[in-house]
């Protein structure tokens, strides 16, 4: 019985990348395959999912101040996952309309480290994204100053903290602001704030963060954790380690991946592009489900439109049948099979 490999990134706003993987795994069964799911994720949120789902769950400081009950990941080597949206996220905000701009703070994302560490993680694997927060992550930081240098010498813990954008500590504030509801004047506030931050952790830490890509990741917190010794690494590239994603590819007989818009920065550190990339080096066929493709890249993967295939409100009503559907089909095509 051949082989399939299910790599999915979520379906943002329609399903998450573990029921995709369920749903290429149930077209699998269908057309006659054994399935292999591996749920993906790019280092934004999603990523606790990619390292098999929470198993605790902590009371930390919500992003406006109120505890909120949050998930996360501790495994049996002792590496442990968190989701900085799970304790910072802008849904916990109520979104921008409910979101104070201004006041909201990463403290949360801060003590669910702590708490990982405290239980005995010797590596924390932060995501960032979704964050409700432009705080300069300086309440995480006032948190975790005492566990730090955060670079796994010396007995301490290691953090490696998940990025899958480079924008510069000093934009975060442009870039991030007004979809968490800042207006254009605490735009400009948030800025001068960050300045403040950015010279207030060169002198206490010795890090220029604007020489640090991706430190004004989730409001400024990915430059947080690189002042208290933490490592900022691409998102895909971690959780495919970590997962051992190119191994799986190497021993499947063909690949499905997806997400929900398959478009140039499809192909630029994410979980399709970098799927496609490894079925290529393995020789490995694979096929792409998105719920829509751009016309720019039609032609850079074997991909399928879920909304060009099956139509709008199939597509957004039922899509993980349409999924699986398209991907039973594929599957039984001489291109699939070994």
């Amino acid at each position: 019985m051949p082989t399939l490999l299910a790599a999915p990134d979520k379906f943002r706003g329609s399903a998450t990348a573990p029921e995709v993987a369920a749903a290429i795994a149930a077209a699998a069964e269908a057309a006659g395959w054994s399935c292999v799911q591996l749920p993906l994720a790019d280092g934004g949120e999603g990523t606790l999912d990619a390292f098999g789902g929470a198993n605790r769950t902590t009371t930390v400081t919500g992003p406006l101040g109120t505890p909120v009950a949050a998930p996360w990941r501790m495994g049996d080597d002792g590496v442990a996952v968190v989701e900085s949206a799970r304790a910072s996220g802008l849904d916990l905000a109520g979104g921008a309309a409910g979101n104070d701009p201004v006041g909201a703070t990463s403290r949360g994302t801060g003590e669910l480290v702590a708490a990982a560490i405290a239980e005995g993680a010797h590596r924390v694997i932060v995501s960032l994204g979704g964050s409700a927060t432009t705080d300069g992550g300086f309440d995480t930081a006032e948190v975790l100053e005492a566990f730090a240098p955060l670079d796994g010498r010396d007995g301490r813990a290691e953090v490696l903290v998940a990025c899958d954008v480079r924008t510069a500590f000093r934009d975060a504030a442009v870039v991030f602001g007004p979809q968490k509801g800042a207006t254009p004047e605490q735009v400009v506030e948030l800025t001068g704030r960050l300045d403040r931050l950015a010279a207030l952790y060169r002198q206490r830490y010795g890090i220029d963060l604007a020489a640090v890509p991706g430190s004004g990741a989730a409001g400024g917190l990915g430059g947080a954790f690189a002042a208290l010794g933490a490592r900022l690494v691409p998102g895909f590239g971690l959780i495919a380690e970590h997962t051992g994603l190119a191994e799986a590819i190497a021993a499947a007989d063909a690949v499905v991946t997806g997400e929900g818009r398959l478009d140039a920065e499809s192909f630029n550190g994410k979980v399709v592009g970098g799927v496609l990339e490894l079925a290529a080096q393995h020789d490995v066929p694979a096929l792409v489900v998105a719920g829509d493709v751009d016309d720019g890249v039609a032609g850079r993967a074997t991909a399928l439109s879920l909304l060009a295939e099956f139509g709008t409100e199939a597509a957004w009503g039922d899509p993980l049948g349409c999924i699986e559907r398209a991907t039973t089909a594929w599957l039984r095509t001489e291109e699939a099979r070994p």
